[in-house]
């Protein structure tokens, strides 16, 4: 920060007829920054533990932006939009910063979300009633004070609800808006400030055809998403597709999550090959991950890792089955393959073959965790070979070979062993 910034902003301020800079850095969900965790396989014992949290990369990030702001040249305000979790609670606490650089603003206690949330769904429902040539009369009158009630200050609510009502449903906004007026909380005494939105989520998610599958999908994909170890060029919803649906040529993720855009943003499927899945809030994750919450929707951890494993060894036998593997007969023919590498033959894209060899290097998937349901085939093993074979750098180096297959082939393969 200091060399990169403050220096040069203070040889600027101290010019004479210097540029006059003024702004605003406004940083937001400073709350959902994690720590960039790599996984040194080839490390045991202490030093393979990750060595930072979360918290602590966020305790970093404010520390840095309070010595840019406490320097007289430094010329911007920063504004920072975060959950109060706990390290942001004791960072601003002015009992133990008595000379508090910074302003806090409460938006449960300081901030009428209220009046906001009502004129953003006042909004949104004309707009709805225009798209639709709906009555004057809808919504029905009440509707929106009742919807205003349920947020409890929570803008996610209400901008669910109106996703819900306006993307790509099956039914009119006119049934879907009565049927989310009857959702009923649980009748249990809870301390649950969200229950309300809970309720909407659990009705949105059993509006799926198969909920618990489609809460396997849902999960399978932000955990692929955030596993770090992936271009995220790969991570595509077309490659996500393949991958998790039992047959490739079926639409089971429309089947499926058809129904949920208002949760889940949905590439068309003309564009699937180029863009990501994309999930509206991270609030639905909090809810998914707490059996409390979700109830009967609840799906262990564990289970997702199984559901991924999976369909991971579903791949691996299926792209054997279609390709045609090149078979070393002499050794003329395997130094060609080695000098100049062999073409893939799989009926599937190259960018889903990337994607699939680099899958178990996930670190939310690590061999110490892994199992499936459904073991490997020798076949698929052979059919690993073969393309990692194939990606090698071409420069006729066997070692480097020889350290490509087994990075990903045994990595894949023999982590399944335990369970044979």
């Amino acid at each position: 920060m200091d060399t990169l910034v403050l220096v040069p902003l203070r040889e600027i301020a101290g010019r004479p007829g210097g540029p006059n800079l003024r702004g605003v850095i406004i940083i937001d969900g400073l709350d959902e920054c994690e720590a960039e965790q790599y996984h040194d396989t080839t490390s045991t014992g202490t030093r393979a533990k990750l060595t930072r949290t979360s918290s602590q990369d966020q305790l970093e990030i404010l520390r840095v932006l309070q010595a840019a702001a406490s320097d007289p040249s430094f010329p911007f305000r920063i504004i920072i939009a975060s959950r109060p979790e706990r390290v942001f609670r004791e960072f601003f606490d002015p009992e133990k910063e008595p000379t508090s650089f910074a302003h806090k603003l409460d938006l449960h206690e300081d901030y009428n979300a209220n009046a906001d949330i009502t004129l953003f769904l006042e909004a949104q429902f004309n707009q709805i009633r225009r798209r639709y040539q709906l009555s004057l009369s809808w919504p029905p009158p009440g509707a929106i004070q009742t919807l205003v009630g349920n947020a409890s200050g929570q803008f996610v609510y209400a901008a669910t609800v109106i996703r819900f009502l306006d993307m790509g449903h099956r039914e009119p906004p006119k049934a879907l808006l009565e049927a989310i007026l009857k959702v009923q909380v649980t009748k249990k005494p809870t301390s649950n400030p969200l229950e309300q939105l809970d309720a909407l989520y659990t009705h949105i998610l059993e509006s799926s055809p198969d909920p618990p599958l489609s809460v396997r999908w849902i999960r399978s994909i932000h955990s692929i998403h955030d596993g770090n170890h992936i271009n995220a060029q790969l991570l595509v919803a077309f490659n996500i597709n393949l991958l998790l649906q039992t047959d490739p040529e079926s639409s089971e993720v429309e089947h499926l999550l058809g129904n949920l855009h208002s949760l889940v943003r949905i590439p068309p499927p003309s564009n699937q090959a180029a863009t990501r899945y994309d999930f509206y809030h991270k609030s639905l994750f909090d809810y998914l991950g707490d059996p409390h919450r979700c109830g009967n929707l609840h799906v262990e951890w564990s289970d997702v890792r199984v559901f991924i494993w999976n369909a991971f060894v579903r791949a691996c036998a299926r792209e054997f089955l279609s390709a045609s593997i090149f078979v070393l007969q002499d050794k003329s023919k395997s130094d060609a393959m080695i000098q100049g590498g062999c073409e893939n033959q799989s009926s599937s894209p190259q960018s889903f073959l990337e994607f699939l060899i680099r899958l178990p290097t996930l670190r939310n998937m690590a061999s110490s965790s892994a199992h499936s349901e459904v073991l490997p085939t020798p076949a698929s093993a052979d059919w690993w070979a073969s393309l990692a074979t194939a990606e090698v750098n071409r420069s006729g180096c066997l070692w480097a070979m020889f350290k490509e297959v087994h990075r990903f082939v045994s990595a894949a393969l023999n982590l399944f062993q335990p369970f044979h």
